[in-house]
């Protein structure tokens, strides 16, 4: 079973795909296959295919396959040391292979060597990198083809996906694939969706490492948010985005000093934009399930903590109870977008990223406020049946335009999703797993160029200034 610490993990911005993704698919590549080669290796070869390399100068792509082929951690390095690597890289054109590893080989490698082929797909995925290391003889030494599926998770064409799922079937007592069994497993149980996430999680770490674990990535989200909030100028990339959260935050802080429910929509607008902001910037962030869509998690864990029941500003304990079982809920239903469909933008489109973390903070959110089950699987499929068909069409590759306020959007959907399967009593005519098919099916449907490519939508149609 996919673990909430796979869909809820710390990286750089600002992709899980373009960024975290590719940053892994290289680290695995010398980890694995180079560093037990490294007194033959004499270079590397990096081939882009499709998204990644369409949009891959707006999503860092480029810089962080060679920080990858560094040996660096996208759950570990922190932005500091990717500036300080990338000046390094760009001054010297030299890349210290697995040196992260301990197997440094220095391999004379620049952005400009890499092939790209951004009009390649192939059929597994359009998100494709093909990496090889040869020996002085320009003599292979090992090969291997990468798919950042979405969210940082990375597949090699060698991987043997049927027996993992096997394996990992028979390791924990409530296994699901489909929100129908995930509901027949509250039936049979009567526990709520969260604790049948939690019953999983246990099959591999204790509940107090679970908890922990989750906090921390709490922490990591509120840490994202801060960081935004004080920063200044533009946003990076050359679209001179302007950063909208430190202004709109003063500006709540006089209007609004108590948080009061009044204004629970522009406190729940401004965490979403701010964590976009973060990861636009290639700050440090928790990719919920992706980092395109990192914001909506967050904002609507916001209005869970401060408005939910119970919650108050000084009950930390609560607190950390509420964020539990907000992100196992939450977890829980990515776990079905992740085997039933996808959460790739180069896939499906805007519709598996910002829609998949709607619906899955909509069910979050819904557990929090007091709902059954259906109500929650409910809660989920209103907010995925209202973002069905969203495209991803960023202005010249950056996740700026309009991927930040797109992340409000999606957070406040979420908050009224929840809202309107509390009103009902969790009988519903489409279910979670129709419309998470659905989700699937258009995505196959849609255009190309509409998914992550910058080639149609507003990357065309809005001039770059």
């Amino acid at each position: 079973m996919i673990s909430v610490f796979d869909l809820f993990s710390v990286g750089v911005g600002p992709s899980s795909s373009h960024t975290v993704g590719p940053m892994r698919a290289a680290r695995r590549f010398v980890d694995e296959q180079v560093a037990p080669k490294a007194d033959q290796l004499a270079g590397i070869q990096v081939e882009l295919l499709g998204s990644l390399s369409a949009t891959g100068a707006g999503h860092g792509t480029f810089d962080a396959v060679l920080l990858g082929l560094e040996g660096w951690s996208a759950d570990e390095i922190l932005p500091e040391q990717v500036d300080e690597r990338k000046a390094a890289i760009e001054a010297s054109g030299t890349v210290q292979v697995a040196a992260q590893l301990g197997h440094r080989v220095d391999v004379t490698l620049r952005v400009e060597d890499f092939i790209q082929r951004p009009l390649t797909h192939l059929e597994r995925h359009s998100n494709a990198m093909i990496l090889r290391a040869v020996d002085s003889q320009d003599e292979l030494l090992a090969e291997e083809t990468y798919y950042s599926v979405g969210g940082g998770f990375v597949v090699a064409e060698s991987d043997s996906p049927a027996a993992e799922l096997a394996e990992a079937d028979a390791s924990v007592p409530y296994p699901f694939r489909t929100s129908a069994q995930l509901m027949a497993h509250c039936r049979d149980t009567g526990l709520p969706i969260s604790k049948i996430m939690m019953a999983n999680e246990r099959a591999h770490r204790t509940e107090a490492e679970i908890i922990d674990g989750i906090w921390h990535l709490w922490e990591v989200m509120e840490a994202c948010k801060d960081s935004a909030l004080a920063r200044e100028g533009p946003l990076p990339g050359g679209l001179k985005v302007r950063r909208r959260s430190p202004a709109w935050h003063a500006k709540l802080w006089r209007d609004d000093p108590e948080r009061s429910y009044a204004y629970w929509q522009e406190w729940v607008n401004l965490v979403a934009l701010a964590v976009n902001e973060e990861n636009a910037s290639g700050g440090r962030v928790v990719t919920a399930p992706t980092n395109g869509a990192a914001g909506i998690i967050p904002a609507v864990g916001f209005y869970a903590t401060h408005y939910g029941p119970g919650s108050t500003f000084a009950d930390q304990a609560n607190r950390r109870e509420i964020v539990t079982t907000y992100m196992l809920t939450a977890a829980a239903v990515g776990v079905l977008y992740k085997e039933q469909a996808s959460i790739s933008g180069a896939e499906v489109g805007c519709q598996g990223e910002v829609g998949s973390a709607s619906s899955m903070a909509a069910a979050g959110l819904c557990e929090v406020l007091g709902g059954t089950p259906t109500q929650v699987e409910n809660a989920a499929e209103i907010a995925m049946e209202h973002n069905l068909g969203l495209t991803c069409d960023p202005i010249s590759g950056l996740v700026q335009v309009p991927c930040i306020e797109r992340n409000a959007i999606g957070a406040t959907k979420a908050v009224n999703a929840a809202r309107m399967a509390l009103m009902g009593d969790g009988d519903h005519r489409v279910t979670l797993d129709d419309v998470i098919n659905t989700m699937r099916e258009t995505g196959k449907d849609m255009s190309h160029k509409y998914k992550e490519t910058a080639l149609g939508g507003l990357a065309v149609n809005v001039v770059e200034c």
